[in-house]
């Protein structure tokens, strides 16, 4: 996650950063609202070596109305990439789920068993940005009766728990495992984002941080916050994302 000048992305300074495996990125060529091409993909794979990763599980958004992925779109673009990091002899791991937006479509792809994992039978999930779930129990309840342990994306950039942070415990109860953007802890999405990203992890309902990486200002966000040491104070006393290794 570094970067950020394109060219010199792989360029290492000494800091902390809190995970070697990002088990939530956006860094398949091509397939959603993330990298765009393969020459992207590579710089910033580059940029998250540069931070000391060795790993990513790439999570391209499954949303029925807007990002159509499948295994089969998934896994291509996966073979894209890994292939090129073979042939620049790139030494970096990439494996690839998806991120699941709840819908409808969701629910169909569930109870076909139709879903990519990140490891055994834990699987990346999101809400809606603009409208509060009704019934998350409910989500949760079914997800987990399949088989299934899901992870939720990014909890503190829904703006609808900002003025209930209680809601973040709640969820927990019911079943999800939450995960904190990284770039959340930095104040890039805004103050009220910080504040409940930081209140998940202070009360101990974090389980996983991810770089929910899209493109280069991430990378050069992440680098101004490794040189700050934003992350250690808060993050430096727990090994994160382990069971994914």
């Amino acid at each position: 996650m570094f970067g950020l000048n394109k060219n010199k992305s792989s360029h290492k300074v000494s800091g902390y950063f809190p995970i070697t495996v990002d088990m939530h990125s956006h860094i398949l060529p091509g397939i959603d609202d993330g990298s765009p091409d393969i020459e992207t993909s590579l710089q910033l794979v580059k940029g998250l070596m540069g931070l000391g990763l060795k790993k990513s599980i790439a999570t391209p958004h499954v949303i029925s109305d807007l990002y159509r992925n499948t295994p089969e779109t998934i896994h291509k673009a996966l073979q894209v990439l890994r292939e090129a990091l073979q042939q620049q002899q790139i030494n970096y791991e990439v494996n690839a789920a998806a991120e699941y937006f709840l819908d409808e479509v969701f629910l169909e792809l569930l109870a076909k068993k139709e879903l990519l994992t990140l490891k055994d039978n834990l699987i990346l999930t999101e809400f809606s940005f603009s409208s509060m779930p009704r019934q998350p129990e409910e989500l949760s309840f079914k997800i987990i009766m399949e088989g299934y342990s899901p992870i939720l994306a990014h909890p503190e950039r829904y703006s609808y728990y900002h003025d209930q942070p209680k809601m973040f415990d709640r969820l927990k109860e019911v079943g999800f495992l939450l995960q904190v953007n990284l770039l959340s802890l930095t104040g890039y999405y805004g103050k009220a984002v910080s504040k409940a990203a930081k209140y998940i992890i202070e009360n101990n309902l974090c389980s996983f941080v991810g770089t929910d990486l899209h493109h280069h200002n991430h990378l050069r966000a992440f680098e101004e916050a490794y040189h700050r040491n934003v992350f250690e104070p808060l993050l430096g006393h727990t090994a994160w994302n382990g069971p994914l290794l």
